[in-house]
Parts: structure tokens; C-alpha cells; sequence
């Protein structure tokens, strides 16, 4: 396959976001505030879009966090948090990301922010391409994409959002 072909065009990117963030509110809706984790560089500008839309939409109160960890190494560098962790301490939490596809990242991410006890931990993903490799689930989907494992999808977030599978 060459060239790149559009599966997400900017307004179906913008009403999956609107879906998505009525989705944490109707799971959400008992809670007094959530926080978002994003993993950077993708899922942290995912993260405040989602939090901007629930702070304006909803009377949630709505914290966004970033998480930055080596996606390709993970275990070779320290994840960082642009919080202290036991700030998150037995507080609803969504992990959020752009693209799942072997569930590494995820995994890891998962794995750094339950070393302190949280009340509820929630994933999220905007393009789930369905090749686990760890034993990881999505609780809430953007869009479900089969793809073969040559297949890239790349998600681009600016003036005009889109997603490509290439």
C-alpha cells in the first residue's frame, strides 16, 4: 500500500472526541471529579481536548496530567508524571491514549500509575487496531480498526485533525 488514506477526516475526528467525552461523563456521572492521564506526545493533547469539553459540557471537575514513558523501551526509562502519584490516591482516573495496537504502552503506563491505590482506573484510546500482545483491554473506543501488522495508523492533532492508515 503506498500513500496514505484517510480514516478519520477532521469533523469525524471532532464528533468521535464529542462521543468519547459523553461517554466518561455517563460513566462518570457519580463522581465529584476525574483525572486525565495522558500519555504524551498524542494521548496528553487528547487528554485536555476531553477535559475542556467535560469542564464545559458538565459539572465535572475535570484534572488533565501528562505521563511520559519510552514507547519503544519502556523498561529502559523511568515514567514520569507531571503530578506527584499519591495525588492520584483513591481518585477515578482514565488513561488515555491515541492509538493501541500491541498494548505495550498502555501496559506499562497501567502498571506505573496503580502503585498507588486508586478508586477507579478507566482506559481510553481513540484508534483500537486489535493487535494485543499483552493482556491489556480498552474500556472506552473511538474507533475499532482491523488492520495487517504492516499497516501504520498516525494520528495527527492541530489546526486540522486527522487520522491516516498508511
Amino acid at each position: 500500500m503506498s500513500g496514505k488514506t484517510i480514516v478519520l477526516d477532521h469533523d469525524r475526528l471532532q464528533r468521535k472526541l464529542i462521543r468519547l467525552a459523553h461517554q466518561l461523563h455517563e460513566e462518570n456521572f457519580d463522581e465529584k471529579g476525574i483525572v486525565l492521564v495522558g500519555v504524551a506526545p498524542r494521548g496528553a493533547t487528547l487528554a485536555k481536548r476531553l477535559a475542556d469539553r467535560l469542564t464545559k459540557e458538565t459539572d465535572l471537575r475535570v484534572e488533565c496530567v501528562e505521563l511520559t514513558l519510552d514507547k519503544d523501551a519502556p523498561l529502559e526509562k523511568p515514567v514520569e508524571l507531571s503530578v506527584d502519584p499519591n495525588s492520584l490516591r483513591d481518585r477515578v482516573v482514565v488513561l488515555v491514549d491515541d492509538v493501541l495496537m500491541s498494548g505495550r504502552t498502555l501496559m506499562h503506563a497501567a502498571g506505573f500509575l496503580i502503585q498507588v491505590p486508586l478508586k477507579k482506573l478507566t482506559t481510553l484510546v481513540l484508534v483500537d487496531r486489535r493487535h494485543r500482545t499483552y493482556p491489556i483491554r480498552v474500556d472506552i473506543v473511538g474507533l475499532t480498526l482491523s488492520t495487517t501488522m504492516q499497516e501504520h495508523i498516525s494520528v495527527e492533532l492541530g489546526k486540522k485533525d486527522t487520522v491516516y492508515l498508511s
